[in-house]
């Protein structure tokens, strides 16, 4: 059943646009945590990607995603896959390969607004694979709301920090700094950040 999230609906254009700088013609990608499956709908169609390959932990997710893809018909969007981010990039490597992507070769990678309601152990995964998966001078495009210099950017992140840690303590909006310096233990180099709508950002790493 097609899923749909206003969230999603009121920012891939802007995210798109982002993206247009840094994606080539023939791009393979991955989308981390493709929830509803939107983004992955939009982009495939609006980018000059190959393929798109949208992913998620969440099977109801999966499913929205499969229905959006047979509803669309779009030939770069692949089947979604079943990925657990804080797991190892070997098994992530191995779903590739068996999809159709062998050897693993992307040129992209994005995740939007997943490491805030995620275990810290979760954007430690994504790190691990974004460094394990994309070419050299590959792309790691996260989206969300982050701290900077120590505090919020806004009043309304801080009261949504509060809320996603009342829920779960795990959760929460990240510093960036953390983020940066996390990335750079794995070979991502911090290439912009972009202040987007709603007290966002856009991060975007290469692969050195």
């Amino acid at each position: 059943m097609r899923q749909s999230a206003p969230s999603a609906l009121r920012n891939r254009e802007p995210i798109c646009q982002v993206l247009k700088s840094f994606v080539k013609s023939g791009d393979m990608a991955l989308e981390i945590a493709a929830g509803t499956g939107e983004h992955a709908i939009f982009f495939s169609h609006e980018l000059p990607v190959a393929r798109w390959w949208p992913s998620d932990i969440n099977p109801d997710a999966l499913s929205s995603i499969a229905a959006w893809r047979e509803h669309e018909g779009i030939d770069a969007l692949q089947p979604p896959l079943l990925l657990d981010i804080s797991g190892e990039p070997a098994q992530t490597r191995a779903q590739l390969a068996v999809a159709g992507l062998d050897p693993v070769a992307l040129d992209l990678i994005t995740c939007i607004n997943m490491i805030h309601i995620s275990p810290w152990s979760a954007t430690q995964g994504l790190m691990r694979h974004a460094e394990a998966l994309l070419n050299a001078g590959g792309i790691l495009y996260l989206y969300g709301p982050y701290q900077r210099g120590g505090r919020h950017t806004a009043d309304s992140n801080a009261a949504f920090d509060a809320d996603l840690q009342s829920r779960n303590p795990q959760w929460g909006v990240r510093h960036l700094e953390d983020v940066v310096q996390l990335a750079g233990q794995h070979q991502l180099e911090l290439a912009d950040t972009v202040e987007m709508p709603a007290n966002n950002l856009s991060v975007i790493f290469r692969r050195s």
